[in-house]
């Protein structure tokens, strides 16, 4: 099980030339060529959304044609994903040195901001290709879950801290401490919802333009409404309590505990926001994120927006730990992801280019402009609380750099360019685990001369 299997799933959506093109999927196949160029009914399996589409020329009348069958992909998947990956190799590498395209410590995006949502979104893309015929859906809800558990799992094993990066040869994890969230246990959430209102919450209209598209999918949409709806509401409703935290102490000095004084309603800054009290409530302060984005803010470090020093007048909170992919804003990515799938829908209802990246761009730039109204409105882009001004810029960005990809990969063909991309694509998990999550570092210093410090990676200057 890896990535790509989660979320690649059928991506042969590439728009028909030839109208004696039949479309089938492996474990859906209701139809297949013989060798005489005939059709045969075959047994579809049940509910294996795995499968990748085969496009076969029936032939006319007799089995003729310019090939016994022509394979073909929607490439720009794979590119998309494999640009996310880069983006994310870049940000991760060169964020330190250049503190500009790292993290925003708070509110407002930078370039490290879209990475989250690209992978959200092309997840929700592949879904609807994977899940657009079904012959069991109770089989593929079983999968379903399935899969997205073995991500939150592997998700809690490389980021719930048993590897404890280039700078300490040690790993483990105290059970009592261990981070409960992570990037891959966010991906695993959103997949499960998104693949679960793929497979049930869909009706059996035909789709021939917009309106129709919507109708079959208007339950999803309902989906999408509640969920936003009730993120603004528990996120500007609840009341925030004052609250404190410790610091663990060393063998020469005892622990420190800090109060952080709240008690308000609606307060989106890194002390008193509803996000983070959930998760302190829910999962326990001692589950969460050890290094919180906002200790690069002005208030908490003097090498703002860097990591470092904190300030004399530093205010209490600085030290608190608080999880970036928390449970409250995992709702709002579950809504990229549910974005994502709709592209997806175009993909599978419409065949024609021209329609395709229509129906991509109308709502690619309303997002996009709604994000940004919503933002001078008050309601600022945050990546750390997932606000739903955040969610609409990053969701219509995804839209539009995946229009730019389909329409330079699928419609004019230039694939060698993007060879290297669509590569990183076709192996994200095994990338994301060797680089983002340090595996790589990490095997490699367990190669040494003498004495564990004299490893590979400190020759080359990483690690301390």
């Amino acid at each position: 099980m890896g990535m790509y299997e989660l979320i690649k799933g059928d991506e042969n959506g590439a728009a028909d030339q030839n109208k004696n093109f039949l479309k089938m999927e492996e474990g859906y196949a209701e139809k297949e060529v013989d060798s005489g160029g005939q059709v045969s009914p075959t047994k579809a399996g049940a509910g294996d959304a795995r499968g990748s589409t085969v496009v076969l020329i029936a032939g006319g009348g007799g089995g003729g044609g310019k090939g016994d069958a022509a394979k073909r992909r929607l490439v720009s998947l794979d590119v998309f994903r494999g640009i996310t990956v880069a983006l994310m190799i870049l940000v991760d590498d060169a964020g330190g040195l250049f503190p500009a395209i790292n993290h925003s410590p708070w509110d407002g995006v930078t370039l490290a901001d879209f990475v989250m949502p690209f992978f959200l979104f092309i997840v929700g893309v592949a879904l609807a290709l994977a899940y657009k015929r079904l012959s069991d859906k109770a089989l593929a809800s079983r999968k379903a879950v399935l899969r997205a558990l073995k991500l939150f799992l592997l998700g809690l094993f490389l980021q719930g801290g048993y590897f404890h990066g280039v700078n300490n040869l040690t790993y483990g994890v105290d059970i009592t401490n261990i981070r409960l969230m992570g990037t891959l246990q966010r991906i695993a959430i959103a997949y499960l919802v998104t693949a679960i209102c793929e497979i049930l919450l869909k009706s059996e209209i035909d789709v021939d333009y917009g309106i129709s598209l919507l109708k079959k999918y208007q339950y999803q949409w309902l989906v999408v409404s509640v969920l936003s709806t009730m993120y603004i509401i528990l996120l500007y409703g609840l009341y925030v309590p004052d609250w404190e935290y410790q610091v663990p102490g060393s063998p020469s000095m005892a622990a420190k505990t800090f109060s952080v004084k709240c008690g308000v309603r609606g307060e989106t800054g890194p002390a008193c926001n509803a996000v983070g009290m959930i998760d302190r409530k829910l999962l326990g302060i001692q589950h969460l994120y050890k290094r919180p984005i906002y200790a690069r803010t002005k208030q908490c470090s003097i090498n703002s927006p860097d990591y470092g020093p904190l300030p004399p007048d530093a205010p209490s909170w600085c030290q608190a730990p608080f999880d970036p992919e928390g449970l409250l804003s995992s709702v709002m990515a579950i809504v990229t992801c549910l974005i994502g799938l709709h592209y997806g829908h175009i993909i599978v209802h419409f065949k024609d280019h021209k329609d395709r990246i229509l129906h991509w761009m109308i709502p690619s730039f309303c997002l996009v402009v709604l994000g940004f109204c919503l933002d001078f409105m008050g309601m600022h882009l945050n990546k750390v609380l997932y606000s739903f001004s955040y969610t609409c810029v990053t969701a219509g960005a995804a839209g539009i750099l995946f229009v730019g990809t389909y329409i330079l990969v699928d419609v004019y063909g230039y694939t060698r360019p993007t060879l290297l991309m669509e590569w990183m694509g076709t192996n994200a998990l095994m990338i994301y685990i060797l680089a983002a999550c340090n595996v790589l570092p990490v095997m490699l210093q367990g190669f040494y001369w003498k004495k564990p410090e004299n490893n590979f990676l400190r020759l080359i200057g990483i690690g301390s």
